[in-house]
């Protein structure tokens, strides 16, 4: 009968401690007990908190046994305040490992919650990382286990928005690289949730980027919001590779590779009908890998022309270009400046059933039913020349070049304009005269310039002052040092200087765009072809009444949208 049942006398004998107390209380049965037992081991639980668990035992009823099988006094956890535990003594793989919470710190002494008197490994672990004396305070397991929650999503690891939608689902995208996904590695809950808050918080807070950064001794987050980096969050040191390595997962990227940099994606589900995606680089500095997503938003490109904060003359000058059936348009700024949603606005308005749109990107930042986008990949030999040649035998109406970086891309871009193609791009240059002379120091011949190039938009994108903005009391000649005309000032205009309150951030709220909008006339063209610098079409445009940016963000003073002083930040004199 060596598969028999064992007796009670024998169930007694194999139990001792808090088990056989539980027993004798008449909490469990000897049967239970040892079931309990065998189950917590098999499943690497710590006995109480499988009892209370899985086993739905009274909580309270066990830490009180225990309170005096081991001689302690019970201490009712839910009396302190989570922002008063120590949070520098907080390691949250510890605590979540081990079911311990530091609580409290006087001197050399860390008091630490336990709901198991037994767990000892967890104390000597947390002696050793603190260097401290630890004490022992038994609390309750479930209300244990809603401090560690709450401690957690205090320092960042807490769940998700109150308002998110229960559609809410993480999709990635196709492209980036293949991920080895180790689970030991990145699969940790509260990991999970921590990288799915700070995307959702971003997204709440209207970031364009957020950056996540390892130093030798500090690990932040910062969102830049409104064009200004801002720090949010600080954790831990030591989540930095897991944090990373969890992003990177999400982007479909190689966890495995720390030395070069990688480029991924993830989408964002945030309701039913609506995604954020996300474009993500990793790169390998002093102290880990720094990993930076770009933030963008679909519905941007829908909010149409009239939100982008053009002058009704700008907006009539952009309309008629995207009108016509060849030429070429070009945006350009630094990088944030907007030129993206600015082609893209363009793009919306051009997309009907009866017109071909092809794009080529690197890589394609916000997706558009109807558009044919292409990624280009210079390591497999799609460059945005050949993308373009490509684009040229297959029937295109209009062409979008994402960036003319160098010769090639540029005379086959100029060509397919001079062609009955209608072309948009992007360059880098400080304004819209510029430009001009950046093609044709690339090489682009004069006259192709001045046939092909039919509108030149330079951008820039300032802080919009909040409600809560206040008169700022500034002397006229200092206005009239600062660029504003004589007649601007007779016009008694108010200036407005931020102020700040709940609603805003340092008295911004949301961006305003200031652009340069450039036709290239017949005689701009007649001074293009005389080999006429920058300056000369400069003086040109100024003739023609073509506001350059300062006069445009000065306008956006006047009208009361943003600052001096942000018009000073973004703009040149």
């Amino acid at each position: 009968m060596s598969n028999s049942t064992p007796t009670s006398n024998d169930a007694k004998q194999s139990l001792s401690g808090l088990p056989r107390r539980l027993v004798r209380e008449e909490i469990l049965s000897e049967s239970d007990a040892l079931q309990a037992l065998s189950d917590a081991s098999e499943n690497k639980r710590q006995l109480i908190s499988h009892l209370v668990h899985h086993m739905d035992i009274s909580a309270t009823k066990i830490a009180s046994v225990a309170a005096q099988e081991f001689g302690f006094s019970l201490f009712d956890i839910k009396s302190l305040s989570p922002d008063s535990l120590p949070s520098a003594q907080i390691n949250e793989e510890t605590v979540t490992k081990n079911n311990a919470l530091p609580i409290f710190q006087r001197g050399s002494k860390l008091f630490v919650a336990i709901s198991d008197p037994t767990n000892t490994a967890a104390l000597d672990e947390i002696k050793f990382s603190s260097g401290l004396n630890v004490v022992p305070v038994l609390v309750e397991e479930d209300k244990l286990a809603e401090m560690i929650e709450t401690a957690s999503s205090g320092s960042g690891m807490g769940s998700l928005a109150d308002d998110l939608d229960e559609s809410f689902d993480m999709d990635v995208a196709d492209d980036g690289a293949a991920a080895e996904d180790d689970s030991s590695d990145v699969d940790d809950t509260p990991i999970v949730r921590f990288v799915n808050k700070v995307l959702l918080d971003a997204i709440k807070r209207g970031a364009s980027d957020i950056h996540i950064e390892p130093y030798e001794k500090v690990f932040r987050i910062r969102f830049r919001i409104d064009g200004i980096l801002q720090e949010v969050s600080e954790p831990p040191l030591n989540m930095a590779g897991r944090l990373t390595a969890r992003i990177k997962v999400m982007s479909k990227m190689d966890i495995s590779e720390r030395r070069v940099p990688q480029d991924g994606r993830i989408k964002l589900k945030v309701s039913k009908n609506r995604a954020i995606d996300f474009r993500v680089n990793t790169c390998p500095t002093l102290f880990g890998e720094k990993t930076v997503l770009r933030i963008l938003d679909p519905s941007s490109a829908q909010l149409g022309i009239d939100a982008l904060g053009y002058e009704e003359i700008q907006k009539k000058r952009y309309m008629d270009a995207l009108a016509n059936p060849y030429g070429m348009i070009l945006v350009t700024g630094p990088t944030g400046s907007g030129k993206t949603v600015s082609l893209y606005t363009g793009l919306n308005i051009l997309n009907t059933p009866d017109t071909n749109i092809s794009t080529a990107e690197d890589p394609a930042e916000i997706n558009l039913a109807g558009i044919n986008q292409v990624n280009v990949n210079p390591k497999a030999g799609l460059t945005f020349a050949e993308a373009l040649k490509a684009f040229l035998r297959q029937d295109p109406d209009v062409i979008m070049v994402g960036e003319i970086r160098d010769l090639e891309t540029a005379s086959i871009a100029i060509k397919a304009a001079q062609t009955g193609h209608l072309v948009l791009s992007t360059l880098h240059t400080n304004d819209a005269p510029q430009t001009i002379s950046r093609l044709m120091n690339m090489g682009v011949p004069a006259f192709n310039v001045a046939t092909a190039v039919t509108l030149i938009i330079a951008q820039r994108l300032g802080r919009r002052l909040c409600d809560c903005k206040v008169p700022a009391e500034i002397p006229d000649d200092v206005l009239l040092k600062e660029g504003f005309t004589e007649e601007d000032l007779a016009a008694k205009p108010t200036i407005y200087a931020a102020n700040g309150c709940s609603k805003c951030t340092e008295g911004y709220k949301g961006r305003v765009g200031i652009y340069q909008v450039m036709p290239i006339t017949e005689d701009m063209g007649r001074i293009i072809m005389s080999d006429g610098n920058a300056i000369d079409i400069a003086d040109q445009a100024r003739k023609e009444g073509i506001d350059d940016i300062r006069r445009s963000a000065l306008k956006k003073v006047l009208q009361g949208l943003t600052s001096l002083e942000e018009a000073n930040r973004v703009t040149q004199d």
